[in-house]
């Protein structure tokens, strides 16, 4: 009834110092030894599984269950590392099957298992603390995440300004200028889309960048940003939409094909020629591995027909991909998902990341030449065998490019 901590207050305390075992507790400010106890068998168990799941590091629950055979049974049988797998990403929520290799499953067999709850609990502890232990490793080795531009809600002249031009950092790419461009509308508050699919379709993103085109051809090189911005993660609405959506045109919606999992707040973009970040404000966890960027409002003006546009030059998304040691299987007509796990390519890519951590990464031109050959080779008349223009800053510029 004092001023002093509570009991969950004093064990939460301790937990969040990593000091899981047997807790002394202690009145008011005092640091005495008084009692010494296993709150795990001395609360009930629904107090028990709230200071557990209230830990910061999710290292921390597997510890847990390492302290004794009571805490290891106490963990498993209460899905620690899934209640908090789904408090940190409620995407998970809609996973309703795991699925591993087939070796794993024959040697269970072998060893006298027969999926019983234990077993099935026991699984369901190591697939989560193990997605655990990959998101929280990803989250120190970040790369770039986008794996291909899927369309544009709009193109004002395709191909030369397709949404392609944004997988790469430079406002020139092969001697011409690279950017997306809108159509022109008369409504300054008319938005529009940009989606692409990333490297994996399951994916732990932190931020997501954006940078406005500065028309360096026009008068006065008007920068033709976006009022502000807003992103999505999702899915196809089923599996047959994935073959659908690579024979979307590029200057064509394709919203309508996806359902969105994640929505976030809206970011105001500033009318400034750099690469601005947009920081969410924990890593989402991507579903389905695609992303939408929705462009709200305009600011600019062209003065040739006193029409509003956005126009982007590069978009850059943050995090790093789940596959091949987790993936996903959309499970119709339910809408659910199944989480596959190969527990022996999470080592692999783990040892991997602890190898790479010191290895410069692949420039953005590398990477874009790599997976985004569709504007090299369709859309700029390169040609194999021929050396790609790259232009500097400081060249001339275009008299009349013809844009717009």
């Amino acid at each position: 009834m004092g001023g002093g901590p509570s009991l969950v207050d004093r064990i939460t305390w301790f937990l969040n110092l990593k000091c899981i075992g047997w807790f002394n507790f202690y009145s008011g400010l005092s640091i005495r030894m008084e009692t010494r106890i296993d709150f795990v068998q001395s609360l009930e168990s629904d107090m028990s599984v709230n200071i557990l799941t209230s830990l910061n590091d999710p290292v921390d629950v597997v510890r847990a269950g390492s302290v004794s055979n009571h805490w290891h049974h106490f963990v498993i049988t209460n899905g620690l590392s899934k209640q908090l797998c789904l408090r940190r990403f409620p995407e998970l929520s809609r996973i309703v099957q795991i699925i591993e290799p087939a070796w794993i499953t024959t040697e269970a067999n072998r060893v006298g298992s027969h999926n019983s709850s234990w077993d099935i609990l026991k699984r369901d502890h190591n697939v989560y603390a193990s997605l655990l232990h990959a998101i929280t490793t990803l989250n120190t080795c970040r790369s770039e995440c986008i794996g291909y531009a899927v369309s544009a809600s709009s193109t004002d002249r395709f191909p030369g300004e397709s949404v392609v031009n944004t997988l790469t950092t430079r406002d020139r790419y092969l001697g011409r200028p690279s950017y997306w461009s809108s159509k022109g509308h008369a409504d300054p508050d008319a938005s529009e889309t940009l989606i692409y699919k990333l490297k994996a379709d399951l994916c732990v993103i932190s931020e997501i960048s954006v940078q406005p085109f500065e028309a360096f051809f026009q008068p006065g090189k008007p920068i033709y940003s976006a009022k502000s911005v807003r992103f999505r993660f999702g899915h196809p609405k089923n599996s047959l939409d994935g073959n659908d959506i690579l024979q979307v045109p590029l200057q064509q919606p394709a919203d309508d094909k996806f359902i969105w999992t994640y929505t976030s707040e809206v970011y105001p973009m500033a009318q400034e020629n750099r690469l601005q970040q947009f920081k969410l404000p924990e890593p989402v966890l991507c579903i389905g591995g695609y992303l939408q960027i929705e462009l709200l409002g305009r600011v600019q003006r062209q003065h040739t027909d006193d029409l509003f546009y956005i126009c982007v030059s590069h978009v850059k998304v943050t995090g790093g991909p789940l596959c091949p040691a987790f993936d996903i299987e959309i499970l119709e007509p339910l809408g659910k998902f199944a989480l596959k796990y190969n527990p022996e390519v999470l080592r692999w890519m783990l040892q991997s990341f602890s190898e790479d951590s010191n290895v410069s990464p692949m420039s953005s031109e590398e990477e874009m030449v790599q997976h985004v050959g569709v504007m090299g080779f369709l859309l700029q008349d390169y040609h194999v065998g021929v050396a790609p223009v790259v232009w500097d800053d400081d060249d001339e510029e275009m008299d009349d490019p013809g844009l717009f």
